[in-house]
């Protein structure tokens, strides 16, 4: 039968235990602490033994005070095996009550096993039950204890699990505290992560950027090691070089004060004291107190001594004299190779060479003076403030520029920028010249044509080509008219003679 068993779960969850007489049975406060769940369903507790039918079944739901716990495992069913092997109360086993007041006798009228219950005054529950009469039948009512038992393991064990659940919650509260926690620390963790990864990416960047710097640094350090190697070896050679020419002209003896190279010049101060070197052109034997015109040797390489002519005395002097045509005695008819190591001597006619031109006049800047006389004694000049000769394999092409002087310009508006040829490069003009120029279409100037004793000369009576004398065509706007005496000489364009003393 489902009934007692429905019912005292019903009063166990209301927080009720009874006592069982031989007609009643009474609720009391004896056990108040009855957990109590909703979800019990009175089905499992079924005796599978019995079938006795639902009858008469009074019941009032509504009038028990029913404590509201929340039960984790409200479809707990007790075990089959507790159903099973737990021992049915016979009617003579059954426990009689004591009578009072709240007794309640079962009548013969009243089928076994029905109950009621009752809400007292007092807040108890009466509980009325119908049970068999003690030893006059045989008829056995549904285990009404039997139930309670089972109701009171389930809440047995119900409590355990509430209490291991109780624990679990707190165990799950730590742990999640503890999780927290981890998760701070890895946050804080890849934090620090990400900040070693930035540092580190910043000191890869700084170590490949050092890498790449010392990768192109590397080869010019080996780059001027080689040179400085070879500047040293140079400067071994030419202090030899320089010992040597000391020996063989006396330089370190004559000279007191001299010019140094160009590329030494830039580095004095201004008015600083500069240092005794073999002189390179007359300028520098002028500073070293050289006043009378005449040859003098000069270096314009390591070992090489030079003998030119210089002009103490024109405009203040320092002139070196690289051409000069006086007389006639030296033919200018001659060919690459001739013109390029000069011929001729430096105290009459002659060539300094265009080999030495070059040289000397990229030592420094200068400027170039052009003395003209015709046969009538009338003398002239033109002044050049830039000169100077590029390399044999540019054909010693010309630079000059900055005219101005007594003569008219026939020189350097028209041959400058022009190379340098001679009868044997098959230029047309050398031929016809019979000389060494700057020729163009063919010249306005040639100061190393052929020499004519009056000056004057005519293509019927020589059989010419052309015009070949030594022509400076502004002198009489002719190309037959050539001149008695003419002289090309250099010096640096900043040189200034000492002023005159007035002693």
């Amino acid at each position: 039968m489902k009934w007692p068993c429905v019912f005292l779960v019903l009063i166990a969850l209301g927080g009720r235990c009874f006592r069982c007489a031989t007609g009643d049975v009474v609720a009391s406060d004896e056990h108040t602490d009855i957990g109590h769940d909703e979800d019990v369903h009175p089905h499992s507790l079924r005796d599978t033994n019995r079938d006795v039918p639902d009858t008469s079944i009074e019941t009032n739901w509504d009038v028990l005070d029913i404590n509201q716990d929340d039960y984790e495992d409200a479809d707990w069913h007790p075990p089959t095996s507790l159903q099973d092997t737990r021992p049915v109360l016979s009617p003579e086993d059954t426990p009689v009550i004591p009578n009072n007041t709240d007794q309640i006798i079962a009548t013969s009228s009243a089928q076994c096993g029905e109950y009621s219950s009752q809400l007292m005054s007092n807040g108890e529950c009466r509980l009325r039950a119908t049970l068999p009469p003690v030893g006059t039948s045989q008829e056995r009512c549904p285990d009404m204890f039997r139930c309670t038992q089972d109701v009171s393991y389930w809440l047995d064990e119900n409590q355990d699990r509430k209490d291991k659940l109780e624990e679990l919650r707190e165990t799950m509260s730590r742990l999640q505290v503890e999780l927290r926690n981890h998760r701070h620390k890895v946050k804080a963790l890849e934090v620090q992560d990400e900040q070693s990864a930035t540092l580190n990416s910043t000191v890869e960047q700084r170590l490949r950027s050092l890498e790449q710097r010392h990768a192109a640094v590397h080869p010019l350090v080996h780059v001027h090691a080689v040179l400085l190697d070879e500047l040293q070896a140079q400067l071994r050679n030419l202090s030899a070089a320089v010992r040597r020419v000391g020996r063989n002209t006396g330089c370190k003896v004559k000279v007191v004060r001299t010019t140094p190279p160009r590329g030494l010049r830039d580095t004095l101060p201004p008015g600083g004291q500069l240092p005794s070197f073999c002189p390179s052109d007359c300028a520098s034997l002028y500073h070293n107190g050289v006043r009378r015109s005449g040859v003098y040797s000069i270096v314009l390489s390591p070992g090489a001594n030079l003998p030119v002519y210089c002009d103490m005395e024109t405009e203040g002097g320092g002139w070196t004299v690289f051409q000069r045509r006086c007389d006639g005695s030296v033919s200018f008819n001659r060919g690459w190779s001739e013109y390029r190591e000069g011929f001729g001597d430096p105290r009459g006619e002659h060539w300094l060479g265009n080999q030495q031109l070059h040289l000397l006049s990229n030592q420094d800047q200068y400027s170039l003076r052009v003395d003209l006389q015709d046969w009538s004694h009338a003398h002239r000049h033109a002044l050049y403030h830039s000169f100077r000769t590029e390399n044999e394999e540019n054909r010693y092409r010309l630079h000059v520029s900055g005219f101005s002087g007594t003569a008219e310009d026939s020189f350097g508006w028209y041959h400058d920028l022009q190379g340098f040829s001679t009868p044997d490069t098959g230029n047309i003009c050398a031929e016809i010249s019979h000389s060494g120029w700057w020729f163009r279409q063919c010249f306005y100037a040639n100061l190393n044509g052929v020499y004519y004793q009056g000056g004057r000369y005519t293509l019927k009576a020589l059989n010419l080509l052309g015009p070949d004398g030594i022509v400076w065509f502004s002198w009489k706007d002719s190309d037959f008219y050539s001149l008695k005496a003419v002289a090309m000489m250099i010096r640096p364009s900043t040189f200034r003679p000492p002023p005159l003393s007035t002693k």
